[in-house]
């Protein structure tokens, strides 16, 4: 039996866009994600030779905690496979769910390639696979989670806001869920599988996948969950991920909420929305419900989403910077290029003999976004030729 998560009022997200805001904390399940509804609900369906037969299942880390937990209960022998791309916090704890009756194997860059390998492992088995997301038992699972939301409110909520990787929350939740509630489907910008599929008309593979919300980051969007998008229309939401990592420290910091990536994307992207000339915006007053989906967050993650933040807040910049070969060149950089509250938070420099000038990767972290004009403003007046590095080179991705 499954508990119910607690359905809480959230006042800093209240307060911050005037809205009513609560929060279904999924983090608060004994694997810390939703995903134990899903699995859980599939094993109870199984048949004694089905049992017999063992289970095996692809999970980027939250879908295989809840088979491992649903296995050790029913006394039935899985096989799961982790993409390598899994934190090593979700690897131990899977292990540790399923105690002797699961076996871990970690291999393959992407979810997707972790599946094709326990689809071969079912065929040549007898296993039974138990979907992540495309199976309807899988979907009425984690439709549970909407039912609770209704349970728990003296009303339907005018808002939710779903995380979408695979799509089966967000199938559950349109098939509970009244017509006069507007759902929102928060998907990680740099794997918008959900997007793609309902441009395409069908489940395509996403020619690029940002990996950084692992457990959302799904290449392919499911059959059966897009056949639900296509018939329930939710409002599509792609969410930045430097976004959702200034979100993942609000919450903790502010908040005292450990939530990992895909935890907190429905609550940045319900900070998008609330964002003024937002196309989707909520009108001020209603009444939103955001799914908080897990809190399986490795804590050596945080200085990457540390990066991401500042970087996404405009406060971490990266320079190319060629320095003259000759005393005081560098002095002259801190004492005229830099503001009185600019840090310096990375100096790579090779010194070359043969050479006039020599290059320096320079990192500087501002106090305030706004601070940004005034130092390239010093730059451009500068003797020094300084060529910004931008989110997209190759380069920047090689210091993040």
């Amino acid at each position: 039996m499954i508990e119910p998560s607690p359905l809480q009022h959230h006042p800093r997200l209240s307060d911050l866009l005037g809205l009513e805001v609560w929060l279904k904390r999924e983090d608060l399940q004994p694997v810390r994600s939703y995903k134990l509804r899903g699995a859980y609900t599939l094993i109870a369906s199984l048949d004694a030779d089905q049992r017999a037969a063992g289970v095996t299942t692809a999970s980027a880390g939250n879908h295989a905690q809840g088979v491992a937990f649903a296995c050790a209960r029913a006394g039935v022998r899985a096989r799961v496979f982790l993409p390598r791309t899994t934190p090593r916090q979700k690897r131990d704890r899977v292990a540790a769910l399923g105690g002797g009756l699961v076996e871990v194997v970690v291999g393959g860059d992407t979810y997707d390639e972790a599946a094709a390998a326990s689809h071969a492992f079912a065929r040549s088995s007898g296993a039974t696979e138990v979907p992540a997301f495309d199976d309807p038992r899988t979907i009425a699972g984690q439709g549970t989670v909407a039912l609770e939301i209704l349970d728990q409110l003296d009303a339907p909520p005018d808002v939710v806001v779903v995380p979408v990787g695979g799509g089966g929350l967000l199938a559950g939740a349109l098939a509970v869920l009244p017509q006069a509630t507007r759902v929102i489907a928060a998907e990680p910008a740099g794997a918008a599988s959900l997007a793609a599929g309902l441009a395409a008309g069908a489940p395509v593979d996403l020619p690029e996948l940002d990996g950084f919300v692992d457990g959302a980051a799904v290449r392919r969007i499911g059959g059966l969950p897009l056949l639900a998008a296509q018939q329930g229309e939710p409002h599509l939401l792609a969410v930045p991920e430097g976004l959702v990592c200034v979100e993942m420290l609000d919450l903790y910091q502010t908040d005292g909420i450990i939530a990992e990536p895909a935890g907190a994307l429905a609550t940045a992207g319900l900070r998008l929305v609330g964002q003024p000339g937002s196309p989707l915006a909520i009108a001020p007053g209603s009444r939103v419900v955001a799914i908080l989906s897990g809190g399986n967050n490795d804590v050596s993650r945080y200085a990457e989403v540390v990066e991401r933040a500042l970087v996404h807040e405009g406060l971490k910049h990266y320079f190319l910077v060629e320095f003259p070969q000759e005393p005081g060149a560098l002095r002259r950089f801190l004492d005229e290029v830099l503001g009185p509250d600019d840090d310096i938070t990375l100096f790579e420099y090779v010194k070359r003999n043969n050479r006039e000038t020599g290059p320096a990767l320079v990192g500087v972290e501002l106090q305030d976004a706004a601070d940004l004009a005034g130092l390239l403003r010093r730059m451009e007046d500068s003797p020094l030729r300084v060529e910004p590095v931008p989110p997209e080179s190759p380069l920047f991705r090689f210091v993040q």
